[in-house]
């Protein structure tokens, strides 16, 4: 799969997001390895630190469905800037494909490409503190 054929099909899911208080759509398309895509699009809720983001909800969809073989996720908002997954999102992506490349597009499909450790160079991991406790 092309990158732009990976964008627009994260264009496409923005267009089903939740965003009434932000009116911010973003859109997520997920690849796995075999070419699977898994999309999902941001969930506002009044409660903010319920809203779930687009690539979380990608993410969920296909981990739910047995699939955790992660090459490379478009996300996409209707904004002028490209848009760059939350540190929460670069997390949960962490967990699942650390070597993951993140195609970061504006509302013209304009994209940067990344890959996650550019942008989390010193992820959370199992077994990384140094805590005993």
């Amino acid at each position: 799969m092309t990158y732009k054929e990976l964008i627009d099909i994260a264009a496409d899911s923005q267009w089903m997001a939740y965003a009434p208080y932000s009116g911010f759509r973003v859109g997520a398309a997920i690849e796995c390895s075999d070419g699977t895509v898994f999309t999902g699009c941001n969930i506002e809720n009044a409660a903010y630190a319920c809203t779930i983001c687009a690539e979380q909800v990608a993410v969920s969809k296909a981990v739910s469905m047995g699939r955790r073989d992660f090459i490379r996720i478009a996300i996409i908002s209707d904004g002028d800037d490209y848009c760059m997954p939350c540190g929460s999102c670069r997390q949960v992506l962490q967990e699942f494909a650390p070597e993951i490349e993140l195609l970061c597009a504006n509302k013209d499909g304009k994209y940067v490409c990344y890959g996650l450790k550019d942008l989390l160079p010193a992820p959370f991991k199992k077994n990384s503190g140094s805590c005993d406790w």
